[in-house]
């Protein structure tokens, strides 16, 4: 493996002196980069957020180098002693426990100590949980792609975090874990149950899982089988319906609309349309003036006849 490596990678300059940040599998072993593991085998030191996963990712590609303990408890005092490693002129490899460092993970509060010191900082690209699940949702509508992450917590907040998540142009990517999921699914299909989601349970791993459907059906669909529910997960909110080409909204966002004025007023009846339909709040909001402005002048031509009549 170290030769392949080392035949395929070995011809480009890896400066001293330099910080190595190295994307590592989010599953599947094999989807290491032949770069990546000629690039470890060169460094002085493996700077990673779990000494444990890391040791066991090397032995697996034959190497055996000191481990540095960075995660999120340590990170800035961590970053200091590597700081001071690397201007002694030693090559050190950041690694995560999956996928891409400082991405939802830690690693940037040593990208920017490595910065501010002068330090040259190189990335090797490779496995992403957020570029993986994107690939696959096949969100047509979206126009380019935000990244969330986890959501908070607490009740009150996860719902205030995602309320302003849904109804966007662009397609959501969240994290989630598995004994939130159930709970992250009902908030989604309370707030967008018209909006599609892709769940994507275990990615790259032998029993991975990708299912896409609309936010109203996916609680039903995780409660048929409990497996669904183990591993970690990556959810794709995609993009919220587009408007119709004449300019209209969907059909299901003006009923819900028209029933909602009803009842509420002007902004409550758009405010809670938008969060049920995924429909742009703006474009509901504009809707619902021109009925009412065509409404008031019902009125007011009624009310006009029935003067001129007394």
């Amino acid at each position: 493996m170290s030769e392949a490596a080392a035949a395929a990678a070995g011809q480009q300059q890896y400066p001293a002196g330099t910080l190595y940040l190295v994307a590592t599998p989010i599953g599947n072993l094999s989807d290491i980069t032949l770069r990546a593991i000629h690039l470890l085998s060169l460094v002085d030191a493996v700077a990673c957020e779990d000494t444990r996963v890391s040791a066991q990712l090397l032995r697996w590609m034959g190497l055996h180098k000191p481990l540095v303990a960075l995660h999120q408890h340590n990170e800035q005092s961590a970053a200091q002693g590597l700081i001071d490693r690397l201007r002694s002129g030693e090559r050190i490899a950041y690694v995560s426990d999956a996928g891409t460092p400082a991405v939802s993970d830690p690693g940037a509060v040593l990208v920017a100590a490595a910065r501010q010191a002068g330090i040259r900082v190189l990335p090797l690209p490779g496995a992403s949980s957020t570029v993986t699940a994107v690939s696959v949702a096949g969100d047509t509508q979206a126009q380019g792609f935000r990244f969330a992450g986890f959501l908070p917590t607490k009740a009150a907040e996860r719902r205030t975090v995602a309320s302003t998540l849904v109804g966007q142009p662009h397609s959501i990517v969240l994290f989630e874990a598995p004994h939130r999921i159930r709970e992250l699914l009902q908030l989604l299909a309370e707030l967008a149950p018209a909006q599609t989601l892709t769940v994507c349970r275990e990615l790259t791993k032998q029993f991975e899982t990708v299912h896409t459907a609309r936010c109203a059906d996916l609680p039903a669909w995780m409660q048929a089988d409990p497996q669904r529910e183990r591993g970690e997960f990556v959810l794709v909110l995609h993009a919220a319906p587009a408007l119709e080409q004449d300019g209209d909204l969907p059909t299901d966002a003006l009923r819900q609309l028209r029933v909602l004025m009803r009842e509420l007023p002007l902004k409550q009846a758009v405010s809670l349309a938008a969060e049920l339909s995924g429909s742009p709040r703006n474009a509901l909001y504009q809707q619902a003036l021109a009925w009412k402005s065509e409404a008031d002048g019902d009125d007011r031509d009624e009310g006009d006849g029935d003067s001129g009549d007394d």
